[in-house]
């Protein structure tokens, strides 16, 4: 017993530590943010690091008691963006992902999109044509099984990044990820957004 409650402790001092890195610094990436934790924290054997859930348990609580009107403004901000976005690119069936739909964007946070269509090429036409500055990039997702290949454009709105992710109207059908263990992406569409941006005005006494 006394084994398996250290263990536990140094995971919820990772997942700790792991959450205030994501906060403070902006890091993004988890697999990154546990690896720093782990050396802060002094522990080497990376075999039991916590799950991303549990960071993301962690990150909530951390900004609730030290963020929280910092962090709602800028997630208020972030949604606002993500929303005139989606409503440029409403014909592609738009999807927010990432940390500001779950609501845990740190100081640094992009703004993630998923775009669907069966012309990928579209999304970039529609860009030229509409004389919005972007830079195109790939990056490799995973459906059901298949990997694939997809293109990325990136954008900028109000000194913010917006990351267009373009993929196929038949993955709209099942589950895609960012590996192929890994959990599916969470996305919403624009409608789910905008009640989410209102229940933060809510909250904030903004209605």
């Amino acid at each position: 017993m006394p084994r398996e409650s250290g263990r536990n402790d140094r995971r919820t001092r990772i997942a700790h530590l792991a959450a205030r890195l994501m906060a403070e610094d902006g890091i993004e990436d988890y697999a990154l943010a546990k690896r720093k934790a782990a050396r802060q924290a002094g522990t080497p054997d990376t075999r039991d690091l916590p799950t991303n859930d549990e960071i993301d348990a962690e990150l909530r609580t951390y900004q609730q008691i030290y963020l929280r009107g910092e962090h709602d403004d800028r997630l208020r901000q972030l949604r606002e963006i993500a929303l005139r976005a989606m409503r440029e690119l409403a014909e592609f069936d738009p999807h927010l992902t990432g940390s500001v739909l779950n609501g845990n964007a740190g100081k640094y946070a992009d703004v993630d999109l998923q775009l669907y269509t069966d012309n990928v090429k579209a999304v970039e036409l529609h860009l030229i044509d509409r004389g919005i500055p972007y830079r195109a990039g790939q990056v490799k997702l995973y459906a059901g099984a298949d990997a694939q290949t997809v293109p990325l454009y990136t954008v900028v709105d109000d000194g913010m990044e917006i990351q267009l992710t373009v993929l196929g109207t038949r993955e709209l059908r099942g589950p895609v990820r960012t590996s192929p263990e890994g959990k599916p992406i969470e996305r919403a569409r624009m409608p789910a957004v905008e009640q989410l941006l209102a229940q933060i005005e809510a909250v904030s006494g903004r209605l």
